[in-house]
């Protein structure tokens, strides 16, 4: 799927607590939504494996999730009087980072 498909279903969920995440994708009428829902489900299930289940699924979020193009796949499609025409089939590589929920500071007051 290329890239700008995929980074406008991205933009919804950066910032996000993962839960909110996977309800905004569940309910998102793209077909980019699928993929990164089930990306995000494999940080999830990745971060608790690494940790050995240390981590509250329930305090991560979307600290980053970025989109990158990826190598494209170049065919040609033969036309009419013996031309053809190219077809470009784009890729794109994702990259997410979870993190726990950060704890506000306060500022001191002077």
């Amino acid at each position: 799927m290329s890239p700008r498909k995929i980074a406008v279903v991205v933009d919804l969920v950066r910032g996000k607590p993962v839960g909110a995440a996977l309800n905004i994708l569940r309910f998102t009428k793209r077909a980019a939504a699928k993929p990164v829902a089930k990306l995000i489900q494999s940080a999830v299930a990745n971060a608790t494996d690494l940790s050995k289940g240390q981590v509250d699924v329930d305090a991560l979020y979307v600290k980053t999730i970025s989109v990158d193009q990826g190598p494209t796949l170049k065919r040609f499609m033969p036309r009419a009087m013996g031309r053809a025409t190219p077809i470009h089939k784009k890729s794109s590589h994702v990259h997410v980072v979870l993190a726990d929920t950060p704890v506000r500071s306060r500022k001191a007051r002077s």
